[in-house]
């Protein structure tokens, strides 16, 4: 494997502090159950993200859930570390916070955004913002449990009649949290519809710790015009990083350089997603490893043909349907081989 990291990782100027925390962009990769796993992160983080979050874990979880969550809170090769938990009982959340901490966690971040029913139908999730003194008891408990700084993750609001974000922030604020981000959608639209970035711009005017601005940013462009409306300190891309994990630290390198990165070689791609491959299997054993896989793999080689390189679609087919995990290395191997033009 190439040494990607010294070809694709530019020194970032745009440098800040938030919690004691040195940022070295305005570019973040947001929490996502399923897909922010240990080695996306790894990517990501190298690539360029200013922070990039782990999925989200239940501060009550036990059992099977209790491992997985274990699984979820590491971090290591991932600096800073930032990791998100998300409960409705402030002890639970406490110890939940504990337990990151002791995992080498630099951040923790709150999750109060969620928009799934199996997270609100938990009253956690973006089912506080329909009580916020209950979500403010959960913050207070999360800040005092540890030593290291704490962030939230929030929507606009429940519906577009309570559009209570402003106010959340204002609490999180003065129960010390030291950054919050927003996701501009309220709860009741999921993520159907476009993002109201200009509707940010309420809670940024309503606090002075940062505030991130979330939601459909797929490029630079999109980033700078979120910063433009919302008037937030950085950006958060979820979505379409998947198949990407470059793209958050191109993001990051055109807005604090005012232009785009040198587009990656064919072979640095094939690097980091062999890479990503190998962490998952090496992470979650052969087995699991390539079903979490495999929605990473399909995102590879769909970012690929998107970038017009020719992919078979017998074997894109095997690529998320091979159990053999030696197939699937070989498959990604030869994602990038040819463009399309000389396929023709």
């Amino acid at each position: 494997m190439d040494n990607f990291a010294q070809q694709t990782c530019s020194v970032i100027s745009d440098v800040w502090r938030v919690g004691g925390l040195t940022l070295d962009g305005r570019a973040m990769l947001a929490p996502m159950a399923g897909i922010t796993d240990l080695a996306m992160r790894r990517l990501a983080r190298r690539f360029g993200a200013a922070l990039a979050f782990s999925e989200m874990v239940a501060a009550d979880a036990s059992g099977r859930d209790r491992r997985e969550s274990l699984l979820r809170l590491r971090g290591e090769g991932v600096s800073p570390h930032a990791a998100q938990i998300a409960g409705c009982d402030p002890a639970d959340m406490a110890q939940a916070a504990r337990r990151a901490e002791q995992a080498g966690a630099d951040l923790i971040d709150i999750n109060m955004g969620c928009p799934a029913r199996r997270v609100t139908g938990g009253a956690a999730g973006s089912a506080l913002m329909r009580d916020l003194d209950l979500a403010q008891a959960l913050i207070a408990a999360t800040v005092r449990a540890t030593k290291i700084p704490v962030s939230v993750k929030m929507r606009l609001g429940w519906d577009r009649d309570a559009l209570n974000a402003p106010e959340l922030a204002r609490r999180a604020e003065g129960e010390g949290a030291v950054m919050v981000t927003v996701h501009g959608r309220t709860r009741n639209q999921f993520y159907k519809g476009e993002a109201d970035w200009a509707a940010i711009r309420a809670t940024v005017e309503a606090v002075k710790i940062p505030v991130v601005a979330n939601g459909d940013c797929r490029n630079a462009a999109d980033a700078r015009r979120m910063l433009e409306l919302s008037g937030a300190r950085a950006v958060m891309i979820g979505r379409a990083a998947l198949g990407q994990p470059w793209l958050v630290g191109d993001i990051a390198h055109e807005l604090a350089h005012g232009e785009a990165r040198q587009k990656l070689p064919a072979a640095t791609r094939r690097a980091a997603a062999l890479e990503h491959f190998a962490g998952l299997l090496d992470i979650f054993g052969e087995a699991h490893g390539l079903r979490h896989a495999r929605k990473h793999l399909a995102a590879y080689a769909d970012q690929a043909a998107r970038e017009n390189f020719f992919v078979d679609p017998r074997a894109r087919r095997r690529l998320v349907e091979s159990d053999d995990a030696r197939e699937v290395e070989a498959l990604l191997q030869d994602l990038y081989d040819t463009p399309r033009k000389e396929a023709a």
